[in-house]
């Protein structure tokens, strides 16, 4: 495993714990009253499903699947870490602002957050458009011709 992949499996983990805690608050808060606005719920559901999966998942994806082919122009491993740069902070900003956007109602934090949120649009293009040629079949469209089923 290389490491933008170590990068890529280490940020989701602690994707996943931001959106535990948060998730965590939540519940203590309806159950001991705390305050805490409903934006919460959005910024714990979208760090999980997005900070979380997809990093795991794009992470898992750049690890197992074949190496590029020579003439592969799309997978670059610098752009793959700068797009991954982009994706991280970009999903942090936003947790961070979706929360805000409960607390404070000014225009700027909403733009804020709409910028944030575009980005993590490129950023999840530019990584899935790097690693689109590799998923391909090596060797198992062989085995499923001679019938072997997985």
């Amino acid at each position: 495993m290389f490491s933008t992949v170590r990068y890529f499996i280490k940020t989701s983990f602690v994707f996943f714990i931001i959106g535990f805690l948060a998730g965590l608050y939540m519940y203590g808060a309806k159950t001991f009253g705390w305050p805490y606005t409903m934006t919460l719920v959005t910024a714990h559901t979208h760090v999980l499903l997005v900070g979380g999966m997809m990093m795991m998942i794009l992470g898992v994806a750049v690890w197992f699947f074949p190496r590029p082919k020579k003439e592969d122009t799309k997978y670059d491993p610098d752009r793959v870490q700068k797009f991954y740069w982009i994706f991280t902070i970009s999903t942090l900003g936003r947790f961070v602002f979706e929360i805000f956007m409960g607390i404070w109602q000014d225009d700027w934090i909403r733009v804020t957050a709409f910028a944030l949120s575009a980005l993590q649009v490129i950023g999840m293009i530019g990584l899935i458009y790097s690693v689109w040629d590799r998923v391909r079949p090596v060797g198992s469209q062989i085995r499923e011709k001679k019938g072997e089923k997985f």
